[in-house]
C-alpha cells in the first residue's frame, strides 16, 4: 500500500477526495482515470445485456419458430437476471476492490456472447435452452451496480452528481451502441468466425462476436489503470444497514419509474417497433436509448444545482404526459406521433436516472449528520465516512430493484399484445405507476411538513 497513489498502485490506502488540496494534487487525475476505464467496462456491459433487443428481432427469418410473447420473454428474461445480478455485484466492490471487480465481471462477459454467436446458428434450438442462453447476457446488467458503487467512493460530494452521472450514461448509451451497430455489423462476413451462410444476408452471429475484442480491451484497461480504495472496504453487514433503512426502498421505487423505464422500454422498443409498424426498419429502435442516455447527465448536473427531488417531481410529470401521448398515437397508428412521445419518455427516463441517483448520497448525508448534531468534527466526519460507505451499498442495492423493469416492461408489453393485441393496457399500466411515483416524491422529499423528532427535514435540505 502508499500514501502516494501512483499509476501501478492497485491498492491506495490515503484517498481523501474532501480533502481540496489532496483532490488537486493528487486525487483528480487518479478519479478521472478510474471513472474512464469504469465507463468503458460498463459500456460493454449494457451492450451485452441488450444484445437480444435486437437478435430476437431476426430470429424468426433466421428459421426459429417462436411466438411474439415468447420472443418479448428472451428480450425480458435478461432484464431480470442482471437485475438480480446487481446485488452480489454491489457488495462486491468492498470486499475485492473496485478494480479487481471490474476485470472479473469484464471478462464473464465472453460467456453470454461466445454462446450467443453458437446457439443463434442452430434454428432447431428449443426455446427453453435459448431462453437460458439469453438469460447468460444478463451477467452484464450487474456490471452497472458494482460500477457506480466504485466510482461513488472516487469523487467529492460536491461532484458525486456529475461523476455518477456521466458514469452511468457512458454505460447507458452501450444500449445505443449495440442497437445502432449491431444491424449493421451483422452484415459484415468478415466478422463471422463460423463461415456460416447468411440467412437474407444477415450474419445473426455477429452479434455476439462483435464484442469479443471490445471486452478484451476492458479487462487490458482495467489491469493497468485502475485501482482498488482500502477506504472503500468494508464487510456485507455494515451496508446490508441499508436494507432496513425506509428511503433505501423509496428511492429503489423510483428507481424503478426511471431507469427500470429506460432499461425496460431500450430492450422493448425494436420488437414493439417490429409489432406495431412493420414496415419501419429497426435500426431507427436506437435513438431512444441514445437520447436517455445523453440527457441522464443533465439530470445530474441539474440536480446538483437545483435539487434532486424538486427536478425528480418534475421530471414524473412529463414521463406521465408522454406516455398519454404514447398511448394515442398508438391507438392512430401514427408511427411519427408514437416515435416523437417515445424520444421524450427516453430523454425523462435519463433526467430521471440521473436526478434519483444524486438524491441517495444526500440523502444519507442528511440522515447520518441529523444523528450527530451538535457532537463536534470528529463525530460529523465518522458520520460522513459511515454515510459515504452506506450511500455506496445503495447506490448499487437501489439500481439492482430499479433494473427489474428491464423484465417488468417486456414482458408487460409482451402479455398485453398477446391479451389485447396491442401495447396500450401495459401502457396504462405503466402510467398509473408514474403516478404513484410523482406522489411518494412529494410526500417524503418535497412536503414541508414535521418529519419526527429522529428524522431530519429533507425538503428543507433539498435532496
Amino acid at each position: 500500500m502508499t500514501n502516494n497513489p501512483t499509476l501501478n498502485s492497485s491498492w491506495i490506502s490515503d484517498w481523501r477526495p474532501e480533502d481540496e488540496a489532496f483532490w488537486n494534487t493528487t486525487g483528480k487525475s487518479i478519479a478521472r482515470r478510474n471513472l474512464i476505464w469504469s465507463i468503458v467496462a460498463e459500456h460493454i456491459g449494457f451492450s451485452v445485456w441488450l444484445i437480444w433487443s435486437i437478435v430476437t428481432t431476426k430470429l424468426p427469418q433466421a428459421g426459429f419458430h417462436y411466438t411474439t410473447d415468447q420472443l418479448f420473454q428472451l428480450v425480458a428474461l435478461p432484464g431480470l437476471i442482471g437485475a438480480f445480478m446487481r446485488f452480489p455485484y454491489t457488495f462486491a466492490v468492498t470486499t475485492f476492490g473496485g478494480r479487481n471487480w471490474t476485470i472479473f465481471s469484464a471478462a464473464i462477459l465472453f460467456i453470454p456472447t461466445l454462446s450467443l454467436a453458437y446457439f443463434v446458428s442452430q434454428p432447431d434450438t428449443p426455446f427453453w435452452l435459448m431462453l437460458l442462453v439469453a438469460s447468460t447476457a444478463g451477467l452484464g446488467g450487474g456490471n452497472f451496480a458494482s460500477s457506480m458503487t466504485n466510482i461513488s467512493f472516487f469523487f467529492p460530494d460536491r461532484m458525486k452528481g456529475w461523476a455518477l452521472g456521466l458514469n452511468a450514461a457512458g454505460g447507458n448509451i452501450g444500449v445505443s451502441s449495440v442497437q445502432l451497430l449491431t444491424p449493421i455489423l451483422m452484415t459484415l462476413a468478415v466478422f463471422n468466425l463460423y463461415q456460416a451462410t447468411p440467412v437474407d444476408g444477415i450474419f445473426l452471429q455477429n452479434a455476439g462476436l462483435m464484442w469479443v475484442l471490445p471486452i478484451a480491451i476492458a479487462v487490458f484497461g482495467a489491469v493497468f489503470f485502475m485501482n482498488n480504495l482500502t477506504t472503500a472496504k468494508s464487510s456485507v453487514k455494515n451496508q446490508l444497514a441499508i436494507v432496513g433503512r425506509k428511503h433505501t426502498w423509496i428511492m429503489a421505487y423510483l428507481y424503478i419509474g426511471t431507469f427500470g423505464s429506460f432499461i425496460g422500454y431500450s430492450a422493448a422498443f425494436p420488437l414493439l417497433l417490429k409489432t406495431q409498424f412493420p414496415t419501419v426498419t429497426i435500426s431507427i429502435a436506437f435513438l431512444g436509448p441514445l437520447v436517455g442516455s445523453l440527457s441522464r447527465p443533465l439530470g445530474g448536473w441539474l440536480a446538483d444545482r437545483v435539487g434532486g427531488s424538486i427536478i425528480t417531481f418534475w421530471n414524473f410529470i412529463l414521463m406521465a404526459g408522454a406516455t398519454v401521448g404514447a398511448l394515442y398515437f398508438v391507438g392512430h397508428k401514427d408511427f411519427i406521433g408514437f416515435l416523437s412521445m417515445f424520444l421524450i419518455l427516453f430523454v425523462t427516463t435519463g433526467i430521471g436516472n440521473g436526478s434519483t441517483y444524486r438524491m441517495i448520497p444526500s440523502i444519507f448525508r442528511e440522515e447520518n449528520l441529523f444523528k450527530v448534531r451538535s457532537k463536534g468534527d470528529a463525530a460529523r466526519s465518522a458520520a460522513l465516512k459511515t454515510a459515504s460507505i452506506e450511500s455506496g451499498a445503495a447506490v448499487g442495492f437501489i439500481g439492482a430493484i430499479g433494473a427489474v423493469g428491464g423484465y417488468l416492461i417486456p414482458s408487460g408489453f409482451g402479455k398485453s399484445i398477446a391479451m389485447t393485441g396491442g401495447p396500450q393496457l401495459a401502457l396504462a399500466i405503466y402510467l398509473g405507476f408514474y403516478g404513484s411515483c410523482l406522489a411518494l416524491t412529494w410526500w417524503f422529499y418535497l412536503r414541508r411538513s414535521p418529519q419526527g423528532e429522529g428524522a431530519p427535514s429533507l425538503a428543507e435540505a433539498r435532496v
